[in-house]
């Protein structure tokens, strides 16, 4: 069986900078994977190139076995790739509830001229979808929330309640975008709780993030990057105690 989501030569530029070179990596289905490295490692460019946010500009996305490179977000989405950013996106002036169903939409079958004339077969997915973005809130803790405006929500629930809107879209592979940014110590504990849950829901997770006692806790398999390029990948254990590794995060001293 072939890994659920294969990087293969990536490559990309702008302009004099080589954001990301030759990069090659597999994720596993199952897994809990991290993509670690020093600030300007190319991190954030290879979830935007796999999100369908960036096209490469050399080398293939394979997902389920099937080319991914270049497609658009919303086509990568339906898919089943769902990502979540390092702020929050929230709509604001909508409600915890009304925001899930935006993600739940993407399994939507209507169009411009069902939301126009509403026909009855409209009207009953309408419904499944709200109780199906129910359903995630109740999953996540959320229920409580459903009818507050997200803009009101504290940091830490925001970032819940995006979870909740990326696991309303029935996603196989999430995409982490430092997730525990901002986030306190207790609430920190509580995402790895979380991501651990999620993992057991069967979704597969790769994730970007600088707190790396929250990798080295949750990560099956860690693949570091730095100047664009894979420095090393391996077990957590593997990687804490890589010279290399050392290296590139506290300096030559401490290597």
């Amino acid at each position: 069986m072939p890994p659920l989501l294969e990087v293969r030569g990536l490559n990309r530029r702008f302009g004099g900078l080589h954001a990301v070179r030759d990069l090659e990596f597999d994720v596993e289905e199952g897994r809990i994977q991290a993509l670690i490295g020093p600030n300007g490692a190319g991190k954030s460019t290879v979830f935007n190139m796999i999100a369908g946010a960036l096209s490469p500009d050399g080398g293939d996305i394979l997902y389920r076995g099937a080319r991914i490179t270049g497609r658009a977000a919303h086509a990568v989405a339906a898919m089943g790739i769902a990502r979540t950013f390092q702020t929050t996106r929230l709509f604001p002036q909508m409600t915890v509830l009304e925001n899930v169903q935006v993600g739940r939409h993407i399994r939507s079958s209507a169009g411009f001229l069902a939301g126009l004339f509403h026909p009855p077969w409209s009207w009953r997915e309408e419904r499944e979808i709200r109780r199906s973005a129910m359903e995630t809130l109740e999953k996540l803790g959320l229920a409580a929330l459903a009818g507050t405006t997200a803009g009101t929500l504290s940091f830490g629930q925001q970032r819940l309640a995006e979870f909740a809107r990326a696991l309303a879209m029935e996603p196989n592979l999430l995409l982490l975008d430092e997730p525990a940014a901002g986030l306190n110590m207790h609430e920190t504990a509580a995402l790895a709780t979380l991501l651990t849950r999620i993992r057991e829901w069967g979704i597969t997770i790769l994730i970007v993030e600088h707190d790396m006692s929250l990798v080295m806790d949750i990560s099956d398999h860690i693949v570091v990057l730095n100047q664009g390029a894979k420095l090393r990948e391996g077990r957590p254990a593997e990687i804490q105690r890589d010279p290399e590794v050392i290296r590139i995060y506290l300096g030559d001293d401490h290597a």
